[in-house]
């Protein structure tokens, strides 16, 4: 941890709800990569400040996000969230139950994508997308959240520079490749007014016009 990041870290001290999810994440022995707590905080900062209420979370794991993102909802806000796994999602239900925020939240099981095709013609439409799943396919799950968001919508995505990788030109994965993409998109794409900033892993923010 940098040294910046601990000083921060020891301001805002433990939260007792975030550190038990992480524990059920060890206990449940899934990969430990939620999300930092300091872009934790930054997601319910975020979510209450754009007034959303209508949240699609892509890549639940454990919950960790999904409890942030939800703490940013008022009490009418739903948060969907999409999970590959089924024992994923039954992980991170639970924990948003024990957050108090298990009425908020409702999980989809199965493929990404499909799940995204699927809502797309439903008609289905969101004020916030947070995009946390496969690297290799965030330049699709960038063209079906703007398909799905309403006018001045958010789309926020993590690990946008996986630890360096996307700027070591040594680097020839297709994952690394993948993101580099959806970077070069997110900053160009018309339909965005987008910024992309280096703290944490690297998270994009934008808004759609």
């Amino acid at each position: 941890m940098k040294e910046s990041t601990r000083y921060i870290e020891s301001i805002y001290g433990e939260d007792p709800m975030l550190e038990k999810v992480k524990e059920t994440i060890i206990e449940n022995e899934m990969p430990s990569i939620s999300v930092s707590p300091g872009l934790g905080r930054f997601l319910t900062w975020l979510v209450r400040l754009s007034g959303a209420k209508r949240i699609l979370e892509i890549g639940a794991l454990g919950g960790y996000s999904g409890i942030c993102l939800a703490r940013g909802l008022d009490e009418d806000g739903e948060l969907v969230s999409l999970e590959l796994k089924e024992e994923y999602a039954r992980v991170a239900h639970r924990n948003l139950i024990e957050a108090g925020l298990g009425d908020r939240v409702s999980y989809v099981v199965g493929d990404a994508l499909g799940t995204l095709a699927s809502l797309v013609k439903k008609g289905e439409s969101f004020d916030f997308f947070f995009i946390d799943a496969d690297k290799q396919s965030y330049p699709r799950y960038l063209d079906y959240a703007i398909q799905l968001a309403r006018p001045g919508a958010i789309i926020a995505a993590d690990n946008i520079l996986l630890r360096g990788k996307v700027f070591d030109e040594s680097v020839d994965e297709d994952r690394v490749k993948a993101v580099r993409t959806f970077n070069q998109r997110f900053a160009t794409d018309e339909c965005l007014l987008s910024a992309m900033l280096p703290a944490f892993d690297g998270i994009s923010i934008a808004m759609v016009k």
